[in-house]
């Protein structure tokens, strides 16, 4: 963890282990930490200002949500992606968000669409931006607005179940990104809701999410994924 990261305050007494959770979880997705890292309890309890017992909670925490394994003699490190993972991440994406796109291709409000589409032209004009470097917070809100017009309630909390994961693997993938590539492949995503055809929104998005996995897997050439190993969802 940097010395120099802005350390938080911890105003509510009584949920400063939830507060370190979601702490670590920013440190991580910010790149402060990452995959590998220990995660030293007395240094956090020193820099933070608390004590060592809600960091030990919040680990405990952390772990049961698969982000950070207990490593004997080590103790806490910040899990690594492994293939595994990689799939599960994916494929659960796959079907949480085809049949959320499924179902708002047919229930959305056309004022929705419209204002979901007004987002997406906005998020075109900031490939004019020098000042805006990276437009994946822009993307992950197309897909998050796609959930929401679901109006699922059961699927949207299994969105937000995973979204940590989900913002994650979007970090690794985004150091290969653009934004130009950000803007051309989540078109087909507006284009698929207007079209108001179920079935093929579902394709689409499927299609779109099975595109990232294999941009994602191609990342590391020194995994060796094979194509036996990479399957489609």
């Amino acid at each position: 963890m940097k010395d120099s990261a802005p350390k938080p305050a911890f105003m509510d007494k009584h949920n400063i282990s939830r507060e370190v959770v979601e702490y670590i979880k920013q440190s991580i997705l910010s790149g402060e930490l990452n995959p590998g890292d220990r995660i030293v309890e007395t240094r956090f309890a020193r820099e933070l200002g608390i004590s060592q017992t809600p960091i030990r909670e919040a680990m405990h925490q952390l772990s049961g949500e698969g982000i950070v394994v207990i490593v004997p003699n080590k103790g806490p490190v910040v899990k690594e992606l492994q293939r595994s993972d990689v799939f599960e991440i994916y494929s659960l994406r796959a079907a949480i968000e085809g049949l959320a796109i499924r179902i708002a291709s047919q229930i959305a409000p056309q004022e929705a669409i419209d204002e979901l589409e007004g987002f997406y032209g906005a998020m075109k004009v900031k490939l004019a931006d020098e000042a805006v470097e990276s437009l994946l917070a822009d993307s992950f809100q197309i897909h998050q607005s796609i959930i929401n017009l679901s109006k699922h309630e059961r699927l949207m909390n299994m969105y937000g179940s995973i979204s940590f994961q989900i913002s994650l693997v979007n970090r690794i993938l985004g150091t290969q990104s653009t934004k130009q590539k950000e803007v051309d492949q989540h078109l087909e995503l507006i284009e698929a809701l207007k079209s108001r055809d179920p079935a093929q929104a579902e394709k689409i998005m499927r299609m779109h999410i099975y595109r990232s996995y294999r941009e994602f897997i191609e990342l590391d050439e020194d995994k060796s994924w094979e194509d036996g190993e990479t399957l489609w969802f």
